[in-house]
């Protein structure tokens, strides 16, 4: 699957998911940070899942509709966990992220918000 991890997900869950075949672009590589706005575009227009920490991202997403593809929000995930948390997700909920859900992930709990009507 293609990702884009924004500068605030570990630099660790890059190698992890590189390893299992995804093909993962890292904002953390960018200088400077373009900000939550051009991320998200730049996730839509290479048609990458979006992954962050940053709740921001929830209202460009879903309010102001700037979401083209699927997003998982990582909350309470240690850096060393947000790698396996994540293949753990796309391997569960691989349809919902190509189908454009939200998917918000807590160790204990996942919720799935769809941001489109189908």
């Amino acid at each position: 699957m293609k990702l884009l991890l924004d500068s605030c997900v570990a630099g660790s869950a890059l190698d992890v998911l590189s390893k299992d075949g995804h093909d993962v672009v890292w904002a953390g590589h960018w200088q400077p940070d373009p900000g939550d706005e051009q991320i998200i575009r730049r996730a839509g227009d290479e048609d990458r899942v979006l992954v962050t920490i940053d709740k921001d991202f929830g209202e460009l997403a879903v309010v102001r509709g700037l979401l083209r593809v699927g997003m998982i929000r990582l909350i309470d995930f240690r850096a060393m966990q947000q790698g396996p948390a994540i293949l753990r997700l796309l391997q569960t909920y691989h349809s919902e992220l190509h189908a454009g859900c939200v998917i918000t992930a807590e160790p204990w709990r996942v919720r799935i918000r769809p941001t489109r009507t189908p």
